[in-house]
């Protein structure tokens, strides 16, 4: 992966359009749950992002054929010739992928062997859940060295299994686990997420038997193959209000397309009651825009239809310009408020505390994490001299808005990071005001 850098330019608001690509924490879902089939898959409105091109040379390296073809967003999937039940990379610490390949692959070989997983450092995201969803379905799960190794002697059996916590990653494995077990598995709060919504919908499109209740539970009839498929992948949710941030936070108007509006869900009445303003344009664009005076607000991340923890980085930058004491209580990751201490340098006045400041019930509460964040506003933002290196895709995220929004030029390095999830920001952002130079070291 390149080192890359940004210098901005900011203090002004920002004007323009902006095009959402389709949703990260699906389209790489979607290519794994491509191998399901021995048929060619295509994917449509693939994003052209770097956690797409790690997850393409992981397929490939488990003699996946892969033709992206990234001028049309459009990628063909061809698992026929699969030769390898090991699939690696010299880096995957950054991708938290090769834990769902354990379950595809031990469904094509009877093994599998895939290196550990990383992912942003905002807390452990440890995969236990994944080892013990797949062991209860009959297979054996160890780790050797930097890698996690998989058996079963023979097709994987159905089974019950109510996970401790609603995890994405979790309900992914044990769907995919489940479509192509023997028998009928019953998944007990899972996540519902839209894009695990989304990826339901590919999966019965493949053939897959999948019932979902309204009580968080999966009803997963397992059927002996599964068919390519021709999908279409949804718009990025975190994307589309992550640029409704900025648009607010500077004062600016962005028109957000790409995008349908059901996907923002409960990140549209937070942004209306802090004074944010949002016109529907189309059925995929959206003005968004600051209706009044900010003003200071409580916000607690849930799983979804909660408020999603990868909202809160760059509404919080919203609230730097908000009148009053704001609350944030993270509920999901026990590690997400680091890039609060960059605000800070720019002149941002906020504080973490390891008390649970809000009603939703909390997982690590108790446990002396810094959990709740106090936003003070409204705050002058102004540049430093001294380069800001990104430590994860969502705090890159509100350290762009937040260079916006500073008087001067910020120097943010390793934008690799921030591109993992949002692309090339120049060709991004080329129909919008912002001043920003990319370089390559």
């Amino acid at each position: 992966m390149q080192n890359i850098s940004y210098i901005i330019q900011g203090g002004s608001p920002i004007h323009g359009k902006i095009c959402c690509m389709g949703a990260k924490n699906l389209a790489t879902k979607a290519m794994v749950a491509a191998l399901l089939s021995s048929e060619i898959t295509v994917l449509r409105g693939m994003p052209n992002i770097g956690d797409v091109e790690i997850t393409k040379e992981l397929l490939i390296s488990a003699g996946v054929q892969v033709d992206w073809k990234q001028d049309i967003n459009t990628m063909y999937i061809d698992s026929s010739k699969i030769t390898e039940y090991e699939a690696s990379l010299p880096d995957t610490k950054t991708n938290r992928v090769p834990i769902l390949l354990l379950s595809i692959l031990l469904h094509r070989f009877g093994k599998a062997s895939v290196t550990t997983v990383g992912g942003d450092h905002i807390g452990k995201r440890n995969v236990d859940y994944h080892i013990e969803s797949i062991k209860k379905f009959g297979a054996e799960v160890y780790q050797k060295g930097n890698k996690y190794i998989a058996e079963s002697k023979a097709r994987l059996k159905a089974s019950h299994i109510n996970l401790p916590y609603p995890s994405v990653g979790a309900t992914e494995t044990c769907l995919f686990l489940g479509v192509l077990a023997e028998g009928t598995s019953i998944i007990k709060n899972i996540a519902i997420e839209p894009e695990i919504i989304e990826l339901i919908t590919m999966l019965r499109s493949m053939g897959a038997i999948i019932f979902l209740n309204g009580n968080r539970e999966l009803i997963i009839h397992g059927v002996k193959k599964l068919n390519g498929t021709n999908f279409f992948i949804a718009g990025d949710r975190i994307e589309a209000a992550s640029w409704a941030s900025l648009a607010c936070a500077s004062n600016g108007e962005i028109e957000v397309s790409g995008i349908r509006p059901d996907l923002l869900g409960n990140f549209l009445p937070h942004f209306n009651k802090i004074g944010g303003g949002f016109k529907f344009l189309k059925d995929d664009s959206i003005l968004f825009f600051r209706k009044r005076e900010l003003k200071s607000t409580e916000v607690e991340t849930d799983v979804y239809p909660g408020f999603s923890t990868d909202w809160q980085q760059p509404f919080a930058t919203i609230l730097t310009q908000a009148n009053g004491i704001s609350v944030i209580h993270e509920t999901v990751h026990e590690k997400r408020f680091g890039y609060l201490d960059i605000l800070n340098k720019l002149g941002a006045k906020t504080e973490t505390v390891s008390s649970c400041l809000g009603s939703v019930e909390c997982r690590y509460r108790g446990q002396d994490h810094m959990h709740s964040a106090l936003i003070h506003g409204p705050s002058k933002l102004k540049a430093i001299s001294t380069p800001l290196k990104i430590p994860d895709l969502r705090a890159g995220l509100a350290y762009l808005i937040a260079a916006v929004l500073a008087d001067g030029k910020t120097q943010l390095d390793a934008a690799e990071q921030i591109e993992r999830g949002y692309g090339n920001l120049i060709d991004k952002l080329k129909n919008t005001n912002i001043k920003l130079e990319r370089i390559i070291n």
